[in-house]
């Protein structure tokens, strides 16, 4: 009971934690007002920002695998092998991240997507902190 009471008080922490951290990209951007018209349904900008979210999302999971279990199931390498995907996915979904948000001209509900854009900047850079722990703990 007190380790699922742990675990739930852990993921609202993260939870919370994250939330935060998108808040601060979207005040640093200065885009954190809501638009004056609120445009519904998906548009370009918020399919790539979807996209990098995701590949993010799946950076940091794999960096989060490779650093639970450095062995892996397939040997010494698959450790390796799982800490270099996570690195190139957050790399890749940081960068687009931070595109989307530093072409966005208006904040949340205008159709730029810089909620999403926020999201995958800062999850691409768990998963590259990730994808390095977890290289620099299967080096050794």
């Amino acid at each position: 009971m007190k380790r699922t009471f742990a675990l739930v008080l852990a993921v609202l922490a993260a939870a919370v934690l994250f939330g935060g951290l998108v808040h601060a990209v979207l005040v640093a951007a200065h885009v954190s007002e809501p638009a004056s018209t609120t445009v519904y349904g998906p548009t370009v900008r918020r399919i790539w920002a979807s996209t990098s979210a995701v590949l993010a999302l799946a950076g940091v999971i794999i960096g989060g695998l490779a650093l639970a279990h450095p062995a892996g199931r397939f040997g010494t390498g698959s450790g390796r092998v799982g800490a270099n995907l996570a690195l190139v996915a957050g790399l890749i979904a940081g960068v687009n991240g931070g595109l989307v948000v530093a072409f966005a001209k208006c904040g949340p509900g205008s159709g730029n997507g810089v909620v999403g854009g926020a999201g995958a900047l800062v999850l691409g850079l768990i998963a590259v902190a990730f994808g390095g722990l977890a290289l620099a703990r299967s080096g050794r």
